[in-house]
């Protein structure tokens, strides 16, 4: 992986402060999978989470952002370039246009990664881990951190079937459980958005939210309905469409994809 500005572009594993709302949404979890922590700022999605001080919500997997543009290529694959905003920083509509939200520099207790989609002199529209699905948003290049993943996840829905690229040579592939009829795993751009680290009960040692969420349901589990792809104890159920939208991975899947820098692109096809 390239760095950028000296900038560590490192992940941890960080404790559930949502885990139960990731499993408990994908479907059947065991009993005793409880989380550890606590639910987060919000149990539905379409709260706003406005920030203090500010009159645009915050961009985290708990809100809705009204007003951010749609992502304009949902399956292009990107350069690698994903950026951490230093500290909070306003996101636009256009580059010095409406503000519609603000992005954090932390999300469920980690370092906000998002990749950059697109860029216009010294302005960058990255992907927003907020409904609705797709949410893009203008940043300026000031006040980033900056660094570029290798790696792409491609999830081929029709194929139930997951692809890790590293510089767009395939590192990896394997069956995977997707969404069933009712519950469908969304189709789109997203990324890795957090590395949760359950307790030992629950049916994955690690879980890996996405920036986005279920079509069909606005929450479950108390929470925002958060996509995630994680592990699952029963390897019967790889290959085929069973979850309420979440992506279960084999183990070995799973190992290697913690190790997939946040930020980095996610692309669902069907």
């Amino acid at each position: 992986m390239a760095i950028q500005k000296g900038t560590r572009h490192s992940r941890r594993a960080v404790p559930a402060v949502a885990v139960v709302l990731l499993l408990g949404g994908c479907g059947g979890s065991p009993q005793g999978a409880a989380s550890t922590g606590s639910a987060g700022p919000a149990g539905s999605a379409g709260r706003t989470g406005t920030a203090a001080g500010s009159k645009v919500p915050e961009a985290t997997t708990f809100t809705t952002v009204s007003g951010a543009p749609k992502d304009a290529a949902p399956r292009s694959v990107t350069g690698g370039l994903v950026v951490r905003p230093d500290g909070p920083v306003t996101v636009f509509d256009r580059p010095g246009g409406r503000a519609v939200a603000t992005l954090p520099a932390e999300q469920l207790g980690g370092p906000t990664w998002v990749p950059v989609v697109e860029s216009s002199g010294n302005w960058r529209r990255v992907l927003l881990p907020s409904r609705p699905n797709g949410s893009s948003g203008w940043i300026s290049g000031d006040g980033l951190s900056t660094a570029r993943t290798p790696y792409t996840v491609r999830v081929d829905l029709a194929k139930r079937r997951l692809t890790l690229l590293k510089s767009a040579r395939r590192a990896g592939q394997w069956p995977v459980a997707i969404g069933g009829a009712k519950t469908p795993t969304p189709q789109g751009r997203t990324f890795i958005m957090a590395t949760l680290a359950p307790a030992k009960k629950t049916p994955s040692p690690l879980v890996l939210p996405l920036g986005t969420h279920s079509a069909t349901l606005d929450t479950f589990g108390g929470g925002p309905g958060t996509v995630a792809l994680h592990g699952w104890p029963d390897t019967s159920v790889f290959g085929k469409a069973v979850t309420h939208g979440c992506v279960r991975v084999p183990k070995d899947a799973l190992r290697t994809l913690s190790r997939v820098p946040l930020g980095s692109l996610v692309l669902i096809t069907a």
